[in-house]
């Protein structure tokens, strides 16, 4: 972990995974301040709304975080000029390959750049193109999600890029034996989302961290394509009404496709779009039947909400005790 933490500047390599409405200033500070790695979940902000929430992070701790950028988003190029003017030290690209200069820019703020690879030929290509460290996610994952478990792309790909650049590994992490088992495997740290949620930094509202508590892992399902015309990345959450709404917007920006009142970037966005305010009607109002309640399976290892620093101490425990048992 030390190779992690050295890259981060945190004094542990645990990365808060980036989740829109809940990696704000708020929790996003408190990790940090507690030894993780924090990283403001940027979303659909503007520059704007993304300038301000990095300031108010940077008056709540003086410790290193990060911003996680969607590749997608319009405004990329001024986003990423945003995290420069701030002096930000790392930004976490999402949401497919970054698009031509990004990576460039990014690297001319001063910041160092980490990317998702879902594969390991595009965590090759990635490598090549100058990206400083990678996240591997698994499907266990809340959220937005890819095909394959955590523990298979670990064993696919740690053995052939863990030398080359830190590579932190994520989807489905909720106790510290697993952090040790990946940091054996060659993983440089690890990322975790759904263990901070109920977090009592959180802003989440009480009902969505309520719905978090109440949860099994089983509950956690990922939601399906309709069109295959329309390459949807699954989402991860809690099972709700939420999730039935989702098909039928598939529907609907399906038949805008067929009438060609969209193209297919805009389709995919206008999606991203309707995650967006599913999201924000569940964690910020606490529709948790309606709104999307985004988890990954390890919700079911959440049973209590706890300071951040209490989750940190306890994974890191975990992590020890499992290190010393294999030692020993």
């Amino acid at each position: 972990m030390a190779r992690g933490a050295a890259f981060l500047g945190s004094d542990h390599a645990i990365m808060a995974g980036a989740m829109s409405w809940v990696s704000e200033r708020n929790l996003v500070a408190a990790m940090s301040n507690a030894g993780g790695f924090g990283v403001i979940a940027c979303g659909a902000m503007t520059p704007e709304l993304l300038d301000s929430e990095i300031a108010a992070t940077k008056a709540l701790t003086d410790k290193p975080f990060g911003v996680n950028l969607i590749t997608m988003h319009p405004a990329l190029d001024a986003l990423i000029e945003v995290c420069g003017r701030h002096g930000v030290g790392h930004v976490v690209l999402a949401g497919g390959l970054p698009p031509k200069g990004s990576l460039e820019a990014i690297k001319a703020g001063g910041a160092k750049v980490i990317c998702f690879a879902p594969t390991l030929a595009l965590a090759k290509k990635l490598i090549r193109s100058g990206v400083d460290a990678l996240v591997i996610e698994g499907m266990e994952a809340g959220g937005h999600i890819g095909p394959v478990s955590t523990s298979v792309l670990a064993q696919e790909m740690l053995p052939t890029i863990a030398a080359d650049v830190p590579v932190f590994v994520a989807g489905g992490i909720g106790r510290g034996e697993a952090v040790a088992g990946y940091l054996e495997m060659g993983a440089a740290g690890v990322q975790l989302g759904t263990r901070f949620v109920c977090a009592t930094e959180s802003i989440a509202h009480p009902n969505f961290k309520k719905a978090f508590i109440r949860a099994s892992a089983r509950d956690a399902v990922a939601s399906v394509q309709i069109d295959p015309r329309l390459p949807v990345i699954p989402v991860r959450a809690l099972k709700n009404a939420g999730q039935d709404a989702f098909a039928t917007k598939q529907r609907e920006v399906a038949q805008k496709l067929d009438d060609t009142a969209l193209a297919l970037a805009e389709a995919q966005l206008e999606i991203e779009h309707y995650w967006a305010g599913a999201l924000r009607r569940a964690v910020i109002d606490g529709d948790v039947e309606h709104g999307s309640v985004m988890a990954g399976q390890s919700v079911g290892m959440v049973t209590r909400e706890e300071p951040v620093a209490t989750i940190i101490e306890s994974l890191m425990d975990e992590a020890a005790s499992a290190l010393e048992r294999r030692a020993g």
